[in-house]
C-alpha cells in the first residue's frame, strides 16, 4: 500500500523538478568586500568613528593628566603628614588633607574606568548601526540590478566559511557586478570624500 502511495509522489516531484531544471539559472558575482570598503557613506562613517576616538582621548589624557597630578600631590601631603618637624595638630589636618586627595583619586580612577566603558558602549552601537545602514544601501543595489539584468543568484566572491577558506573557489564566465554597484553606489558621493579610497570607487 506505501509503495503504491510512493508512486504518484515521486511522479509529482519529477514533474515539479522538471520545469526548474529546463529553465535556465542566471548568476552573477560581486566582492562584497570592495564595494564596501570603496562606499563613500563607509570612508565618511570612518572619518566619523576616527574623530570621535579622537575627542575620547583628549578627554581620556586630560583625565589621566590630573589622575597623575593628583597621585603627586597626595604623596606629597603624606610624607608632610609624617614630618616629625611639625606639630602633632598639623601632621593631623595634613593627614586628613592627603584622605582627602586619595578619595578624589579614587573618583578620578572610576571616571577613567567609566569613560572607557561609556565610549566603547557607544562607539561599538554607532559601528554597528552605520554598517548596517551600508550593507542595507548595497543590498538595495545589487536587488536592483540583478532583478533589471534578470539574474537569479549573486554570490559573493569575498565570502568565507568558518575556516576562513575562501566559498567560492572558482567562477569563469560570471558577470562582476562589483563596479556596476560601486560606481551607481558613489555616483552621488559628496566631494572630497572619495579622494582617499586608493583607487578611487569609480576606478578599481
Amino acid at each position: 500500500m506505501k509503495r503504491k502511495l510512493l508512486i504518484p509522489v515521486l511522479a509529482g516531484v519529477l514533474c515539479l523538478a522538471a520545469p526548474a531544471a529546463q529553465a535556465q539559472v542566471k548568476i552573477a558575482v560581486i566582492n562584497m568586500k570592495t564595494v564596501f570598503d570603496g562606499y563613500w557613506k563607509t570612508k565618511q562613517s570612518d572619518a566619523i568613528v576616527k574623530d570621535r576616538q579622537a575627542e575620547f582621548q583628549k578627554n581620556r589624557a586630560k583625565m589621566l593628566e590630573d589622575y597623575q597630578k593628583a597621585n603627586e600631590e597626595y604623596k606629597t601631603l603624606s610624607e608632610q603628614a609624617n614630618d616629625p618637624a611639625l606639630s602633632a595638630e598639623e601632621q593631623a589636618r595634613r593627614r586628613k588633607t592627603a584622605d582627602n586627595k586619595l578619595l578624589e583619586i579614587r573618583e578620578i580612577e572610576q571616571s577613567i574606568k567609566n569613560l572607557d566603558q561609556q565610549f566603547q558602549a557607544d562607539i561599538a552601537e554607532q559601528v554597528k548601526r552605520m554598517r548596517a545602514n551600508i550593507l542595507r544601501d548595497i543590498q538595495d543595489e545589487v536587488n536592483q540590478q540583478a532583478r533589471a539584468a534578470g539574474f537569479n543568484l549573486v554570490l559573493d566572491t569575498a565570502a568565507e566559511s568558518v575556516n576562513r577558506t575562501p566559498i567560492i573557489l572558482f567562477n569563469s564566465g560570471l558577470t562582476d557586478l562589483t563596479q556596476p554597484v560601486l560606481q551607481k553606489l558613489n555616483a552621488n558621493a559628496p566631494p572630497g570624500v572619495l579622494e582617499n579610497i586608493t583607487g578611487s570607487g569609480q576606478a578599481q
